[in-house]
């Protein structure tokens, strides 16, 4: 592991958050590899560990990092939970879901989605801490960080898995840390008003074809508009529902024409 802090860029480097992840005597280096590949993942570099165990470049820690193996696991730092709570606005990850306001230090607790809410307009350095494989961040742990992640999950088994548990608040956090996704724009191109018209004046023709009963054509044209509004279909969407609307009832008037088609 690096001497210095790494030299990889954050997400502190371009807007007004950065983060770091902090494990606190990982037991298994598999778990630490797994927590580096998913910080690559989302946008985080900074990995620093509380007393791990021999991270191997040729053992397990390198084989579960993917490519974290080439930035992230070879420049993490060794550090003490004391220094990550003097440098960083801290937040420990906890399972334990059920406290209440009787037992200050697991509550209040907020989920990943709050934690990212509650971060939207402050300009901080956060540390993300987890704790051990079996037993987490222990309670004197906890106490000395500023809140409490919980991540929900069925009561008959809320623990998570470490780097599950990582991967899922890195996750939330998303927004600060990754500018760009390999998904393309969601924003889509709603078909004109006009198209989509076409759309409901064929499947009124289709009622008409079929004989639809005359007192609740009105009702279930409404639906079909009301469906098909809150679809937002594309212009090809709205093409290819039409040509099967306009052959249904074509179909539905000529039989004949169409079994000689087959």
């Amino acid at each position: 592991m690096s001497d210095d802090a790494a030299s990889t860029p954050t997400a502190g480097d371009d807007s007004d958050h950065e983060f770091v992840v902090v494990v606190v005597e990982p037991e298994t280096p598999g778990n630490v590899g797994t927590i580096a590949r998913a910080m690559k993942n989302f946008g985080i570099y900074d990995l620093r560990l509380v007393n791990p165990p021999p991270l191997d470049p040729d053992g397990e820690a390198y084989g579960f990092a993917g490519h974290a193996r080439e930035d992230v696991l070879p420049n993490a730092t060794e550090t003490t939970l004391e220094e990550v709570v003097e440098e960083f606005h801290t937040i420990g990850t906890t399972a334990v879901s059920h406290e209440d306001s009787t037992r200050h230090v697991r509550y209040p607790f907020k989920t990943p989605a709050e934690v990212a809410d509650s971060l939207e307009s402050v300009q901080t350095k956060t540390a993300l801490v987890f704790g051990r494989e079996g037993t987490g961040l222990d309670n004197e742990e906890l106490g000395m960080l500023d809140e409490v992640c919980c991540i929900p999950a069925d009561h008959r088994y809320p623990v998570l898995n470490l780097g599950q548990a990582a991967t899922i608040l890195m996750y939330e956090l998303r927004r600060f840390t990754v500018d760009e996704i390999q998904l393309p724009d969601v924003e889509r191109e709603r078909a004109s008003e006009a198209e989509i018209d076409v759309v409901y004046r064929f499947f009124d023709d289709l009622l008409d074809a079929i004989d639809y009963r005359e007192h609740k054509r009105e009702k279930t044209s409404q639906m079909m508009r009301r469906l098909v509004g809150r679809a937002h279909p594309t212009e090809r969407e709205a093409a290819t529902l039409t040509g099967v609307l306009r052959r249904a009832a074509e179909h539905v008037r000529n039989p004949e024409r169409f079994r000689d088609d087959d």
